[in-house]
């Protein structure tokens, strides 16, 4: 199967740290594509050079259905379809929650108020968020649903390739449960995922495949079971966890 979105040799490198070392990867339309590692291991800094959201790849290709992508404008990227949350929370607190959704998809489409509006709402609505909180300031929501907010103002910009950072951080057991069903409710509409999480059972259950960073290099990629019983994966990554 073609791919959707493509790296090869991405490289990024803050000084004397490398950060993300000649990485190559390429995942197709409804596939989950995992990415695990230690803290610090360079996976957050792979959204970032894919996105351009802040900073771009110091070398190496990002392609996009084939296109390169990596000398395009963040915005640019987004409008054609590759959106991202972050690990860190990056809701507006003082807005509400449609409103941060609002403010996404007027950053990346070109409609006018009404049509905007619509797309919030129906990405809040897409991701499961209850729709009698649209109104809600985004401060008072729980830790689940401000993730949600997050997600949907990805979802907003109507991607085919969504990048999501540790969704499953900080949540009970029944709410990664509906982290994963929404990420399975989302595969089966043809979108294209790239998942980092430290949930291990969430990241194996969902993943098509899985890639293991370490010290911004790959060090294993995989089916799931396989790169889970890696050696080099239990010494870096499971290891540590210990």
């Amino acid at each position: 199967m073609a791919a959707v979105l493509e790296a090869r040799g991405l490289s990024k490198s803050f000084g004397g740290l490398q950060a993300v070392v000649d990485i190559d990867f390429s995942v197709a339309q409804g596939e989950v594509l995992g990415i695990a590692g230690p803290n610090g291991s360079g996976k957050s800094t792979l959204f970032n050079i894919l996105t351009k959201v802040p900073f771009a790849a110091d070398r190496g290709a990002v392609l996009l259905d084939g296109r390169p992508i990596q000398r395009l404008r963040a915005h640019e990227i987004a409008r054609l379809g590759v959106a991202r949350t972050f690990q860190r929370e990056s809701v507006f607190p003082s807005l509400s929650a449609v409103d941060n959704v609002l403010l996404a998809a007027e950053g990346a489409r070109r409609g006018n108020f009404a049509a905007n509006l619509a797309a919030a709402e129906q990405a809040l609505d897409l991701a499961g968020f209850p729709a009698t909180l649209h109104n809600m300031v985004a401060g008072q929501l729980p830790v689940f649903l401000r993730k949600l907010v997050m997600i949907a103002s990805a979802l907003a910009l109507q991607p085919r390739v969504l990048l999501l950072d540790e969704p499953a951080s900080s949540l009970t057991p029944q709410e990664i449960e509906r982290i994963r069903d929404l990420i399975a409710k989302l595969v089966g509409e043809g979108m294209t995922i790239l998942l980092i999480e430290h949930v291990l059972p969430l990241l194996t259950a969902v993943s098509d495949r899985l890639m293991v960073l370490d010290h911004g290099t790959l060090i294993a990629s995989g089916l799931p079971a396989d790169v889970i019983a890696n050696p080099a994966v239990i010494e870096a990554y499971l290891g540590r966890e210990r």
